[in-house]
């Protein structure tokens, strides 16, 4: 058995930690640019009869999907056996329906895309909306990690007095989860978005929190907005210094440096995707969803 992971750049780090468990040797993706700004990615041409994973986290599907097509056809063309791709953060997962008329309906559309190029995707809590599987969008093999039992034993090692907080609903099942498997309380507050900027936030329940520190938890973090104005709330109870706990940390634009200016004791993510923030590691999770569908993707078919 020959199993090579390739990393994107980026996720160098994150490979490192996954290449053991996969029993996988490590031979990055090269990827630079040409002057005009279009992409040549290299890759190692000894791959006849292996079986590849690709490591990329989607945060900037854009600029990554043409080169992730490119990497996974040129392992074919060295002789790959089977080219999966791990994803630990899923981009286009938000415009899974049209909500005004004309628009590109991309979360099927970057779905069948990827299909196209590998034979089993993994990835971590992707965001579902009104679809409750990812295997309903794909039609390859797919692996789901969940970061609950990571975030969860991280939080009750490292705030044992802590009340978890999730921003809104969207938040509750990650929350709810977390919750059951550290025994910590929890509380969900309720959200109202006005616009991309402007989002409201309920205030906690006083009694709930009295006496606790707050750990506020959300799937994917991203303008900060929710958080800021959770933040806003949380002051006017005098508690401790909460803490923000992000599975996914985008962190768009300036979203990073406003929430450390906030007042948050401290900022922890997973390591979906590379950030300074990441202390929770999913590797090893990574690399056990990964496995089977390598094995399953590089056996023959079954005769009639």
């Amino acid at each position: 058995m020959s199993r090579v992971l390739m990393p994107f750049p980026s996720d160098a780090v994150l490979a490192g930690t996954i290449a053991q468990p996969l029993q996988a040797r490590i031979s990055p993706v090269a990827w630079r640019h040409f002057p005009d700004g279009e992409s040549l990615v290299t890759l190692d041409d000894t791959l006849a009869g292996a079986d590849v994973a690709i490591l990329a986290s989607l945060r900037s599907a854009d600029a990554l999907a043409l080169p992730l097509r490119f990497a996974a056809l040129t392992a074919r063309e060295f002789g790959a056996r089977s080219v999966g791709l791990i994803a630990p953060y899923l981009g286009y997962m938000r415009q899974d329906t049209r909500f005004h008329r004309g628009e590109a309906v991309s979360t099927p559309l970057f779905a069948q895309y990827l299909e196209e190029a590998f034979d089993w995707l993994v990835t971590v809590d992707p965001h579902l909306h009104r679809v409750e599987r990812l295997q309903s969008l794909y039609r390859i093999p797919t692996g789901h990690v969940s970061a609950t039992p990571a975030v969860a034993d991280w939080i009750a090692k490292t705030v044992p007095d802590a009340i978890l907080i999730g921003p809104d609903s969207e938040s509750e099942q990650w929350v709810a989860g977390i919750a059951a498997r550290s025994g910590m309380p929890y509380q969900v507050l309720a959200k109202e978005r006005h616009g991309d900027y402007d989002v409201r936030v309920s205030l906690p329940d006083p009694a709930a929190v009295a006496g606790r520190t707050p750990v506020l938890i959300d799937d994917i973090v991203s303008s900060g907005h929710t958080i800021l104005e959770t933040l806003a709330h949380l002051r006017q109870l005098s508690l401790p210094a909460p803490m923000l706990v992000a599975i996914h940390p985008v962190f768009a634009g300036d979203a990073y440096a406003r929430l450390q200016e906030a007042g948050l004791a401290r900022i922890v993510s997973t390591d979906t995707i590379a950030h300074p923030s990441n202390a929770i590691a999913l590797g090893a999770d990574l690399a056990a969803a990964a496995s089977p569908l390598m094995i399953a993707s590089s056996q023959p078919p079954e005769k009639p």
